[in-house]
């Protein structure tokens, strides 16, 4: 039996019909404010950019990397471990949207990312410029523009002097400075084996990279890899258990 609704009382329309009477033009205004504002949406975006042809699937663990990655947008996470196996979309969002996402945003922000190999960074570079070049950031984030100054395979500079800066273990950083630093897989799996190699990594981490920051207190430091050895790189910060999540 339907039930008969109070004298007086209003039909509300639902958020899909309202939807529904938008514009093409304001649903696709609705949509890039979605994706200039929300982190996990972005990385959806990101992921149909790079990966056209691919299928998103999404899943927890993406949940908790978007997640940790909004936090340290949000400047209330300074220290991150990330370790989950290949092909879980852990370069693409800490490589690629991460610094998409704060250059739309910020401009001026000026970031590090550091692969085991030049051709691995210089792919996630490519990558990132793919997702400046497209049509859907420029819209969203319009400030956001590269330079004609520097736009090379390993570093992108916006015309707000921020950049993104691709580099390999080992890389020389003189004279660069970073608001975020993101190592993507620091070590090939052969090379975790090898006590002289984490040592090295373990080093040149303290010694060269972490001195990149401009600011140690507000500057902040991302570690991405599989797990490759009980002391690896991530192991090793894991057991100093200072500030890190």
């Amino acid at each position: 039996m339907s039930r008969r609704k109070p004298s007086g009382e209003i039909d509300h329309p639902s958020a899909e019909c309202l939807f529904a009477q938008l514009s093409p033009a304001a649903r696709r205004r609705f949509f890039e404010l979605q994706l200039a504002n929300d982190f996990p949406a972005f990385v959806m975006k990101v992921f149909e950019t790079v990966s056209g042809g691919d299928v998103f699937l999404s899943n927890w663990h993406i949940d908790a990397m978007t997640y940790a990655g909004q936090r340290v947008i949000d400047g209330k996470l300074k220290r991150l471990i990330v370790t989950v196996p290949p092909r879980h979309l852990k370069s693409i969002i800490f490589s690629v949207a991460l610094p998409a996402f704060l250059l739309g945003h910020d401009p001026t922000k000026r970031i590090i990312c550091v692969s085991y190999s030049n051709d691995l960074a210089t792919k996630h570079a490519n990558d990132f410029r793919a997702v400046l070049s497209s049509s859907w950031y420029r819209r969203i984030f319009p400030d956001a523009k590269i330079s004609r100054e520097k736009d090379t395979q390993n570093e992108t500079m916006t015309t707000s002097r921020g950049y993104r800066l691709a580099t390999s273990l080992g890389g020389t950083l003189t004279g660069r400075g970073a608001d975020l630093i993101v190592m993507d897989d620091p070590q090939k799996p052969e090379e975790a084996l090898s006590e002289a190699s984490r040592n090295h990594a373990a080093q040149w981490f303290d010694t060269t990279l972490l001195s990149r920051l401009d600011s140690k207190a507000d500057g902040a430091v991302i570690l991405v890899m599989q797990r490759l050895h009980e002391d690896d790189l991530a192991g090793r910060l894991l057991k100093r258990a200072v500030g890190i999540t």
